[in-house]
């Protein structure tokens, strides 16, 4: 990682040109912003919700949970903030990118209230499998 630390800055607004290792916190627009760790210039943005990212300010610093993973960036970089201490985490493949979109999407839903059918989201080969009595009703009312 080129930056190993990050000072912060509650904002209202972010800045139009964020500094590079600087951590930009809205409590206003509920999010975190800063130019990406690994110095490739993206930046990053993450909304603040029990669903998504949480910060701890302990009065001297930052901490942001759960880790950065830039997977939409060409660096694809991941990396956990702690005490305004940036640690790189392991890379992550493609299908623990899905995985975790999926999981994420799931709790935005239990947030809002909105949570998809189990079987929307499961893979079938993870799916229990419907019972006969549960297929008659299904035929026997069109579902």
């Amino acid at each position: 990682m080129k930056y190993e630390t990050l000072k912060h800055e509650f904002v209202t607004h972010f800045p139009d040109q964020p500094e590079p290792g600087v951590l930009y916190i809205s409590i206003e627009y509920k999010s975190v912003s800063h130019l990406c760790c690994c110095g490739c210039g993206e930046e990053v943005v993450t909304p603040l919700s029990p669903a998504d990212w949480q910060i701890t300010y302990d009065g001297r610093s930052i901490s942001l949970s759960p880790s950065i993973g830039s997977w939409t960036l060409r660096c694809r970089s991941h990396y956990v903030i702690t005490r305004g201490r940036v640690r790189e985490a392991g890379q992550w493949t493609d299908e623990q990118i899905v995985a975790g979109r999926r999981r994420d999407r799931l709790a935005t839903e239990r947030q809002h209230g909105t949570q998809t059918q189990l079987g929307e989201t499961m893979p079938k080969a993870v799916q229990k499998p419907r019972s006969w009595f549960a297929k008659l009703v299904d035929w026997l009312f069109g579902r």
